[in-house]
């Protein structure tokens, strides 16, 4: 019986590899493909973090139905991932190394402890007692004595100390980098103002080991990093009189009792001190235990010094002013007349601000809802929530504590806004709000007029520059008014959700809606190709593992509709040799983060399209409250159609670096290439409105 799904985390896997594709790509400027290296790393974290530790939770549970729902045995999806790891870990390795070999040819060089100047030295003592000295704190290792607690996502240092006349006897330590106070990367003075030397944080340490422990005489050092990944997943206890703030907040405390998931080390450690800090930490054989190179936590490379030669970055990644509201005054005006798509990080995420702003200031707009998922750091859209706040509207915001690692930045949101005076939703018991819609009323001449934005990324103007999004603005007020309903269902939260999101008319919403009418265009397609008519899908995610929809996928296949498919990361279907039309699939990791869920069909010529905040995945189809709107002017459906074909279309230069690849990292028989994504600048660029 041929093969039904892949395993999840194993075409995870395959995205990942994809990303360090870009790093081995020497057509990419130097500190991009540094800072690849640490989006591959910093990806890694987190796999270990929640996949890896949930397949481990599993193997506790009865194997058949575990088997099920991962679409293999735990245990053997856990070796593949252990294999593909080490494997993948020899291939950013040796990319690395590519790496400062260009590089050098910049004069860029890392200095480690071993090889500096004599002003160099002088320099890193002097900057680890004024410093860093304060914040290192040295903690001994005793046999008989429990593992310091070890903070996760953390790195450290760990240490053999000896007295050169006694060999046999060590004393072993470890030391916690300080990166949050001083920062990882140092810049060394050097004679020659063309090069720049770079020393990492851990070789000052390592450096002054013997000043920060001359209290004991050790004469002998040797020093190599280590770092422990654990279980990022916390349970949110059902005790009513608690508040989902106070569950959140206790659950991210829980954290630090994490069970260890993978200990990376640096393979030229100390091998008594490698066995006592396995045993310390209780890893066996089973665990992810990987022998490294002798840098870790790369995640931080993705923050590189500045120091390579002015990059002057070319016109094609820049952002631009939407056409629509170039040389306009007011971006509602266009909005109230007609819809407007935005795509980012080509179109500017100014819009979206200047919309709020003009909201905030408007004597006619009486309130805005919106939903937050993942803010910015210093958050432009919450200041102008903020202000009109204060401008007297009604502002409310549904604040989504449980988005995974911004659960403490959600909760100083909350706090933020709240004592501002804003209205703060937290969710439904047992559902995430990942839906991304915004409405605003105003009233004029006693009418009330509605618009607003549904997208398919978070409101955040950082991710906004690299991450590939659809927003669309509108006035609709069929799409304004299931918006509405959406947070009427959300400002009574102890109410049954489901009752007031079927209503919805125009938009697609979860949970379980949407799935079946998914389902039903499919089967218009199927029933169209059946009888010998054009029938075709488009779809764009981030994610597809709903079993459902997969299946109903090899259906269409089998039936005859031309399906393609831009999937960014798990792709979980296999293409089966009997379907009459295969599924054509590909993959595109790039420059910009592809984050948009677009879907179209064909439908007789009628062309449904439907941009969404929803991968095709169980999580989001039956546990999130989720929205898809349609696209329903002719001249935006066949701008995101333009944009669809531009991705998918085979003249398109295809820079997969190593075809072999495709089989090692990802076991699907579908194509996996990097698209370029300056056609879809080009594109837009030169759009006539």
């Amino acid at each position: 019986m041929p093969q039904e799904f892949n395993p999840r985390d194993v075409t995870w896997l395959g995205f990942n590899a994809r990303v360090l594709q870009e790093a081995m790509d020497k057509s990419v400027p130097i500190h991009l493909r540094i800072r690849f290296l640490g989006i591959f790393s910093n990806n890694l974290d987190e796999f270990f973090r929640v996949r890896v530790a949930g397949l481990k939770r599993a193997m506790d549970f009865k194997q058949k139905v575990i088997s099920e729902s991962f679409y293999d045995a735990p245990s053997k999806i856990l070796q593949k991932i252990n294999k593909l790891v080490i494997h993948q870990q020899e291939d950013f390795d040796k990319t690395w190394k590519d790496v400062q070999r260009e590089m050098a040819k910049e004069k860029v060089f890392i200095k480690d402890h071993k090889h500096l100047t004599a002003a160099q030295k002088e320099f890193v003592v002097k900057y680890f007692d004024e410093e860093v000295e304060s914040n290192v704190i040295p903690v001994l290792l005793h046999d008989n004595k429990p593992m310091p607690y070890l903070r996760e996502k953390s790195l450290f240092i760990g240490i053999a100390m000896r007295r050169k006349e006694w060999q046999y006897e060590s004393q072993y330590a470890i030391i916690e980098l300080p990166v949050t106070a001083n920062g990882r990367f140092v810049l060394l003075p050097t004679e020659n103002p063309e090069q720049k030397d770079v020393m990492l944080l851990e070789d000052v340490i390592i450096y002054n080991l013997p000043h920060i422990f001359s209290y004991f005489g050790y004469d002998d050092f040797t020093a190599h990093c280590f770092k422990v990944t654990k279980d990022a997943e916390f349970d949110l206890d059902n005790d009513i009189k608690t508040t989902l703030a106070d569950k959140i907040e206790k659950g991210i405390k829980s954290r630090r009792k994490g069970k260890p998931t993978r200990f990376v080390f640096d393979k030229e450690i100390d091998k008594a001190l490698l066995e006592f800090l396995i045993k310390k930490l209780n890893l066996t054989k089973k665990d992810s235990i990987i022998p490294g190179q002798k840098i870790h936590n790369f995640r931080h490379f993705m923050d590189f010094p500045d120091v390579f030669k002015a990059y002057h970055k070319p016109v094609e990644r820049t952002s631009f002013i939407h056409p629509e509201f170039a040389n306009k005054q007011r971006v509602t005006d266009v909005i109230i007349k007609k819809d407007v798509l935005l795509t980012f990080p080509y179109h500017s995420y100014d819009s979206v601000i200047d919309l709020l702003r003009e909201a905030a200031m408007d004597p006619d707009v009486k309130s805005i809802q919106i939903t937050a998922y993942r803010l910015a750091s210093s958050s432009k859209i919450v200041n102008a929530l903020i202000n009109a706040v204060r401008n007297g509207k009604e502002v409310t915001v549904m604040l989504e504590l449980r988005a995974r690692f911004d659960e403490e930045s959600n909760l100083m949101w909350k706090d933020k806004l709240e004592m501002e005076g804003v209205k703060v939703l937290l969710g439904i018991p047992n559902r995430k709000v990942h839906a991304k819609l915004c409405v605003i009323k105003k009233r004029v001449h006693n009418k009330t007029i509605q618009y607003g934005f549904v997208s398919t990324g978070n409101f955040n103007e950082k991710t906004a520059k690299i991450y590939g999004d659809h927003l669309v603005m509108t006035s609709n007020r069929a799409i304004m008014a299931d918006i509405n309903k959406i947070f009427s269902a959300l400002n009574k939260p102890k109410v049954d959700p489901t009752i007031t999101l079927k209503s919805c008319k125009s938009l697609m919403v979860c949970p379980e809606f949407m799935r079946e009418k998914i389902i039903a265009h499919i089967d218009k397609e199927i029933e169209e190709a059946k009888a010998g008519r054009k029938a075709e899908m488009i779809i764009k995610v981030n994610s597809l593992s709903d079993r459902t929809l997969i299946k109903k996928l090899y259906e269409a296949a089998e039936a005859g509709v031309t399906t393609k498919m831009i999937v960014r990361g798990i792709y979980c279907a296999v293409n089966q040799k009997d379907f009459k039309k295969k599924i054509y699939a590909i993959s595109i990791v790039d420059e910009y983060l592809e984050h948009a869920r677009v879907m179209y069909f064909y439908n007789k010529g009628a062309e449904n399209m439907y941009i969404s905040s929803a991968d095709w995945m169980t999580r989001n189809l039956d546990y999130r409250i989720e929205a898809a709107t349609p696209i329903l002017q002719k001249n935006l459906k066949k701008e995101l159609k333009t944009l669809l074909d531009l991705q998918l279309e085979d003249n398109v230069k295809a820079r997969l670096l190593d075809k072999n690849m495709r089989n090692e990292y990802v076991e699907t028989n579908n194509p996996v290439e990097k698209r370029s994504q300056i056609e879809t600048y080009n594109y837009l660029k030169n759009q006539k409105y």
